[in-house]
């Protein structure tokens, strides 16, 4: 198979188990009686956007600090409850996370050992 064609295979593959890990989360916002309750909403939104913005437009001055402000982000989101998380089941955990695997594989090294 040709080089081009594994690596498709491998992206579809990562795409899907990044769909399939999706369909359980759930983005909420909501309106906030005082103030200092969405401290964690906008930190999560500007410390996000920080962090992409350095990544993409000043990645050799910043560093590694996009990613930290990434990772910021990340834990201001879960901290501010706009992240729901339903529960799934063991079999959709297995295929998201199988194809989620195959797929990585599939793009770095162009082939999966069993």
């Amino acid at each position: 198979m040709s080089r081009l064609l594994i690596k498709l295979i491998g992206l579809f593959l990562l795409f899907l188990g990044l769909y399939f890990f999706g369909q359980d989360i759930i983005f909420a916002s909501g309106y906030y009686s005082y103030f200092y309750s969405k401290i964690p909403a906008t930190g999560s939104v500007l410390a996000i956007m920080a962090g992409v913005i350095s990544l993409i437009f000043f990645r050799r001055v910043t560093g590694n600090l996009g990613w930290i402000f990434l990772g910021i982000g990340i834990v201001l989101v879960f901290l501010s409850g706009g992240v729901i998380l339903r529960p799934t089941s063991l079999w959709n955990f297995l295929v998201a996370f199988t194809a989620l695997a195959a797929g990585y594989k599939l793009l770095t090294e162009g082939r999966i050992n069993f």
